[in-house]
């Protein structure tokens, strides 16, 4: 057209194409504008929901707090704790009875071996090698002597704590 010399239609069609491309730009402003409003939207919205969502917690958190009996619930440590230790103490007391029954039988057998040792040092043979026993169990007696002493102050150090628990009632 511009060459056929029509100038007022291509100035006419340029007018159009700027108000188009004027038009264009505009829409995609109002488009990004809308975005953003959606998304302030979306945001409040989860917002909102976040909101309700605290608000069952707190009212659980009321709930819970108002049930909860703290000096009950420490008397109730206290006395779980006090029974607890009792009933140690008495697991305690009856190993070492399980255990001294045990250890009778094992004196018995030291006792037994002490004599046998004895009858083949007199007939000069060597024990060890033939009954291939390690050990002095000669020396026995004195670690038990030993062991016996120590087992009767723990025995008193029970005792003594049992009482404690006991006048703590």
């Amino acid at each position: 057209m511009a060459k056929q010399d029509q100038m007022d239609s291509v100035r006419i069609m340029a007018k159009d194409l700027v108000r188009t491309r004027k038009f264009a730009q505009k829409m995609y402003r109002m488009k990004t504008q809308i975005q953003g409003v959606s998304l302030r939207l979306t945001t409040m919205q989860a917002t909102g929901q976040m909101t309700k969502a605290m608000m069952g917690v707190t009212k659980a958190m009321q709930m819970m707090n108002a049930k909860m009996n703290i000096p009950q619930m420490q008397a109730v440590m206290r006395e779980f704790e006090k029974q607890n230790e009792i009933m140690g103490m008495k697991e305690e007391m009856m190993e070492d009875a399980v255990d001294e029954a045990l250890d009778d039988d094992l004196d018995a057998e030291e006792n037994e071996e002490v004599e046998i040792r004895k009858v083949m040092d007199e007939i000069g043979l060597e024990t060890k090698q033939q009954l291939n026993i390690t050990g002095g169990s000669l020396d026995a007696a004195p670690q038990k002597q030993a062991a016996e002493e120590n087992d009767a102050e723990e025995d008193k150090a029970l005792e003594a704590r049992l009482a404690a628990l006991k006048s703590a009632k």
